[in-house]
C-alpha cells in the first residue's frame, strides 16, 4: 500500500512539473538592426539568446529580416545575453533582465558597424547598393556617393532613376515636370513651386536619400501626375550628441552648414542649418518671331536680345523632435524654415520690321531691375499610438504651413522709335513698378489607422480636412508723365486676389501579402470646395466644387530575394493653383501679353507602370516601363492676335502681338522606358548610368499637334583610391524635349570630382569642376502657334569649380523617431515654370 501510495506521489510531482514547464511564462523581443553609417536594414543577421548563466545552451536562434527587423517569443525570466552577428561585422552583444510578469522587450534601433580586423592579408570590402526598390518607390542613397561631398541636390537628381534634369535645369519624373516635393514625408509648397531654384541651391551632403513614390497609394493627396520626390534630409543616426560642420566656395558663390543632434533619457531633439550665396556670371538671351500666313497692316517681325545679371540666397533650417511616452506610444514634433531672395538686372533690345522686309516699325530699348523674396514655414505634430497586435497603429497629426513670396521690379524704356503708324502702339510701353505679393497659409488635421487582419491582410483608412487660404496681390505703378516722374497706382491693371480652398477627403486600402506576392487596392475620395474674391481688378467672385474618386492598385512578386517584378495603376489629379488661376492681365510688355484663367477645371491623368528590379552585391539594374494618358490637362495656349481682341486691354492698336492663357484643352500620351544600371566592378570601382527614352504625343486648341521622342543619358565612374582618396567623372546628354508648341534644346555636361578623407573620414574635402573646357553653353527652343513662328536662344556659364570641406565630432549610433504616418499635402498644381507645374 505504501508502494503504492510512494509511485502515485511521484507521478502528481511529475506531472505538475511537467505542467509547470509547459506554462513557463514566455516575452517578446524586437528590433531592428541598421546599418550604422548608411541607416539601411542589416538581413540575414543571426540572433542568438541564451540564459546568462548558461551561455553554451541557445534558447531561441532566428535571423532579421530584409529591413534588419526582429521579432520572436523567449521563454523564461531572469538574466539573458543577445549575441547578434553578421559577416564581415563587428559582433554586437546585449544583456538584459526579464521580471516575471514583463512580456515585450523592445531593443528599439541597433546599429551594426564592418568589422576592423583582417584575417592575414585578406580584407572584406563591399560597396552598399546606391538603390534600393520597393512596390511602389524607388529610393536613391545620397549620403553614400562620394559626389554628394560637392554637388548640389539638383546635380544629384540626375542619377536619380526615373527622374530627368535637362541643361536649363528643369526637373521631370516620369517625364513630367507636374510632380510634388515632399521634405522628410511632408509637402512642402515652396519647393514643390520653385523645385528649381530650391534645389540647385541646397547642399547634397544635408541629404541623406530620395525616395521617387511612382505609385502613391489611397493615403497621400490625389495630385501628382509623374509622382512625389521625397527628399529625406541628414537627421537620424545620433546618439549621445554630434556636430557636423560644412562649407563650400566655388566660382557660383559660397556657403555652409552646421547640424547637430543630442539625446537625453526618452528625449531626442536635432537641428540643421545651411545657408548658400550664389552669383552667377552675366547670361545673355535673344531670339524673333516671324509672322507666318496672311500679312496685315498690323504685323510685324521682332528680333530681340539682351544680357541679365543676378545674385542671390538660400537657407534652409529644421527642427526635429521626439519623445517617447512609452514603448507603444510616441510624440514627435518639427519645425521647417526654407527659403531665399534674388536680384537681378537685364538690358534688352527690341527691334520690330515689317514682315519680309527690313523696313523699321519700331524699336526700344528696356532696362530692369527686381528684387524676390520666397519662404516656406512650417511645423506640425503627431502623436502615434502602437498597440500589442504586430503593425497596428493610429495616428493624430497636425500641421501647419505658411508660403509668403514678395516680387518688387522696375522695367524703363528708352532711344523710343516707331513709324507714323505705330507710334499709339508704342505709346503703351510706361515705365512700371510692379510691387506684388503671394502667400498660401495652410491648416491640415488627419487622422490614420492600420490593422492587420490574421497574417496576410492588412487594412488602413483615414480622412484628412485642409483649410487653404491663397492670397495675391499685384500692384501696378506707372510713371506719371510730366516733370516729377513719380509714380501713380493704375488700378485698373492693379489685382488683388482671394482664393480659399477647403478639401475633406477620405480613403481605405487594402493589403495582401502571400509568400512571394505583395499588393496593394485602395480608394481616396476627394471633395473640395473653392471660393475665389476679387477686392481689386477686374474679375468676378465665384464659387466652384469639385469631387473626385481616385483608385489605385499595384501588385509585386518576388522573384528572388533580392529581384522582385512591380505593377501599378493610378489616377491623379490636379487641381489648378493660384498662378494659374490670376486672371490678372500682365501686359508690361506690349507685344507679349499674358493671364490666368479663372475656370479652369481639374486635371485627371490615368497611368501604368511595370518595373522589374534586382540588386546584387555586383550588380544592381531597374527597368520601368510606363504609360499615361491624360485628356485635359492644363496647357498654356499662346497666339499671335490682335491687341483689340484681348479683354480688358487698355488703349489696343489693332496691331498684332503675341497672347498666352492657360486652358484645359491638353490630351497627352507618354509611353516611356526607364533604366538605372549599377556594376560594382571591383570592391572599389563603381559603374553607373541613369538612361530615360520617353514617346509624347500631343493635341491642343486650334488644331495644335506635336509628337517625338526625347532621350536623356547620364552616366559615370567613382574609383576609391589608397588612403581615403576617390575620383569620380560623370557625363550627361539629353536630345530636345518636345513641347505642345515646339521642342527645347539638347544638351552635353561632363564633371570631375576628387575627395580625400582625413582623421578616420570625419573631415571630407572635395574639389571639383565641370564643363570645364568650355565657359558658356548656348541651348535653343522653337515655338510654332496660329500665325507666327518663333525661335529663341540663351547663352550662360554652366561651368563650375570650387571646394568644399566638411567636418565631424561625436558618435553616429541613435536618432529621432518619427511617427509612421503623418501629414502628406501634395493636391495643388504649382506654377511659374521652374520646373514644378505647366502640364506635361
Amino acid at each position: 500500500m505504501k508502494i503504492k501510495c510512494s509511485l502515485l506521489l511521484i507521478m502528481l510531482v511529475v506531472s505538475s512539473l511537467v505542467a509547470a514547464q509547459n506554462a513557463a511564462p514566455t516575452f517578446q523581443i524586437k528590433g531592428v538592426l541598421l546599418d550604422s553609417l548608411t541607416q539601411e536594414g542589416e538581413p540575414y543577421a543571426t540572433i542568438k539568446i541564451v540564459k546568462k548563466e548558461a551561455p553554451a545552451n541557445a534558447l531561441k536562434m532566428l535571423v532579421t529580416d530584409m529591413k534588419g527587423k526582429f521579432q520572436e517569443k523567449v521563454p523564461g525570466t531572469g538574466n539573458f545575453v543577445m549575441t547578434i552577428s553578421s559577416i564581415g561585422r563587428n559582433t554586437i552583444v546585449k544583456d538584459f533582465t526579464v521580471k516575471a510578469g514583463e512580456k515585450l522587450v523592445d531593443f528599439g534601433t541597433l546599429y551594426i558597424t564592418d568589422a576592423s580586423n583582417e584575417l592575414g592579408q585578406v580584407e572584406v570590402v563591399a560597396q552598399k547598393p546606391l538603390v534600393k526598390a520597393d512596390i511602389d518607390k524607388i529610393e536613391y542613397n545620397v549620403q553614400d556617393d562620394p559626389d554628394s561631398k560637392s554637388n548640389s541636390v539638383l546635380e544629384m537628381l540626375r542619377k536619380v532613376p526615373l527622374v530627368t534634369v535637362d541643361g536649363e535645369d528643369n526637373i521631370k519624373v516620369n517625364g513630367s515636370s507636374s510632380f510634388k516635393v515632399y521634405v522628410n514625408g511632408k509637402p512642402n509648397n515652396m519647393m514643390s513651386n520653385n523645385p528649381t531654384e530650391v534645389l540647385k541651391s541646397m547642399p547634397a551632403n544635408s541629404i541623406k536619400h530620395i525616395e521617387v513614390i511612382t505609385n502613391p497609394g489611397p493615403k497621400y493627396d490625389a495630385e501628382g501626375v509623374g509622382g512625389i520626390l521625397n527628399i529625406v534630409t541628414v537627421g537620424s543616426g545620433l546618439e549621445g550628441y554630434t556636430a557636423t560642420f560644412s562649407g563650400n566656395v566655388s566660382n557660383m558663390g559660397a556657403g555652409g552648414g552646421l547640424f547637430g543632434t543630442v539625446k537625453s533619457g526618452k528625449l531626442t531633439v536635432s537641428a540643421r542649418y545651411n545657408y548658400n550665396y550664389n552669383d552667377r556670371p552675366r547670361s545673355y538671351s535673344g531670339g524673333n518671331r516671324r509672322t507666318v500666313g496672311d500679312v496685315t497692316e498690323g504685323s510685324s517681325d521682332l528680333d530681340y536680345d539682351g544680357s541679365s545679371k543676378g545674385h542671390g540666397n538660400f537657407q534652409s533650417g529644421s527642427m526635429e523632435a521626439s519623445y517617447e511616452i512609452d514603448t507603444l506610444r510616441l510624440v514627435s514634433m518639427s519645425f521647417g524654415l526654407w527659403g531665399g531672395g534674388n536680384n537681378s538686372t537685364s538690358i534688352n533690345n527690341t527691334l520690330a520690321t515689317a514682315p519680309g522686309t527690313s523696313n523699321e516699325l519700331y524699336r526700344y530699348v528696356s532696362d530692369g531691375r527686381s528684387k524676390s523674396s520666397w519662404y516656406s514655414i512650417d511645423g506640425g505634430v503627431d502623436y502615434q499610438r502602437m498597440f500589442h497586435v504586430k503593425d497596428r497603429m493610429f495616428t493624430l497629426s497636425y500641421k501647419i504651413n505658411t508660403s509668403p513670396q514678395t516680387s518688387d521690379s522696375y522695367s524703363t524704356y528708352n532711344d523710343m522709335h516707331a513709324a507714323t503708324d505705330w507710334e499709339d502702339f508704342l505709346k503703351r510701353l510706361y515705365d512700371l513698378n510692379n510691387d506684388g505679393s503671394q502667400n498660401t497659409t495652410e491648416h491640415t488635421f488627419q487622422a490614420d489607422y492600420t490593422t492587420p487582419i490574421g497574417k496576410i491582410h492588412t487594412l488602413e483608412a483615414g480622412a484628412k480636412y485642409i483649410l487653404r487660404d491663397n492670397s495675391s496681390e499685384d500692384d501696378r505703378y506707372e510713371r506719371q508723365i510730366g516733370t516729377t516722374g513719380d509714380y501713380v497706382l493704375d488700378e485698373e491693371h492693379s489685382s488683388h486676389y482671394k482664393h480659399q480652398n477647403d478639401i475633406l477627403a477620405a480613403y481605405m486600402g487594402y493589403g495582401l501579402r502571400v509568400k512571394k506576392i505583395s499588393g496593394r487596392l485602395g480608394v481616396r475620395y476627394e471633395h473640395t470646395k473653392q471660393e475665389v474674391k476679387y477686392l481689386l481688378g477686374r474679375g468676378d467672385d465665384f464659387n466652384k466644387n469639385f469631387d473626385d474618386v481616385v483608385p489605385s492598385a499595384s501588385i509585386g512578386y518576388k522573384l528572388t530575394d533580392m529581384s522582385n517584378l512591380r505593377f501599378g495603376y493610378n489616377m491623379r489629379i490636379y487641381r489648378p493653383g493660384i498662378w494659374y488661376l490670376n486672371p490678372y492681365l500682365n501686359d508690361s510688355n506690349p507685344t507679349n501679353i499674358s493671364q490666368g484663367n479663372s475656370h479652369l477645371d481639374s486635371e485627371k491623368s490615368h497611368s501604368f507602370n511595370l518595373s522589374y528590379s534586382n540588386f546584387t552585391q555586383k550588380f544592381n539594374i531597374n527597368l520601368s516601363a510606363r504609360y499615361s494618358f491624360t485628356n485635359n490637362s492644363i496647357e498654356q495656349v499662346t497666339e499671335q492676335v490682335k491687341d483689340t481682341e484681348i479683354e480688358g486691354l487698355q488703349n489696343p492698336t489693332g496691331k498684332e502681338v503675341l497672347y498666352s492663357t492657360y486652358q484645359n484643352i491638353g490630351k497627352s500620351r507618354n509611353a516611356s522606358l526607364s533604366g538605372y544600371v549599377n556594376w560594382n566592378a571591383t570592391s572599389n570601382t563603381r559603374i553607373y548610368a541613369n538612361l530615360y527614352g520617353n514617346y509624347t504625343y500631343m493635341e491642343g486648341a486650334n488644331g495644335l499637334k506635336n509628337d517625338g521622342w526625347n532621350l536623356f543619358a547620364y552616366g559615370g565612374a567613382q574609383q576609391s583610391l589608397p588612403h581615403d582618396w576617390r575620383i569620380s567623372l560623370n557625363i550627361y546628354g539629353q536630345t530636345p524635349w518636345i513641347m505642345l508648341q515646339g521642342k527645347g534644346s539638347s544638351f552635353f555636361d561632363y564633371g570631375l570630382s576628387v575627395n580625400k578623407s582625413f582623421l578616420n573620414k570625419r573631415l571630407t574635402l572635395s574639389a571639383f569642376a565641370s564643363n570645364f573646357f568650355k565657359k558658356y553653353t548656348s541651348p535653343t527652343s522653337s515655338i510654332e502657334g496660329v500665325g507666327f513662328t518663333q525661335d529663341s536662344w540663351n547663352r550662360y556659364t554652366r561651368q563650375r569649380f570650387g571646394v568644399s570641406v566638411s567636418y565631424r565630432i561625436g558618435e553616429l549610433k541613435a536618432s529621432v523617431k518619427k511617427a509612421a504616418r503623418t501629414i502628406s499635402n501634395d493636391d495643388v498644381k504649382g506654377g511659374g515654370g521652374e520646373g514644378g507645374g505647366g502640364g506635361e
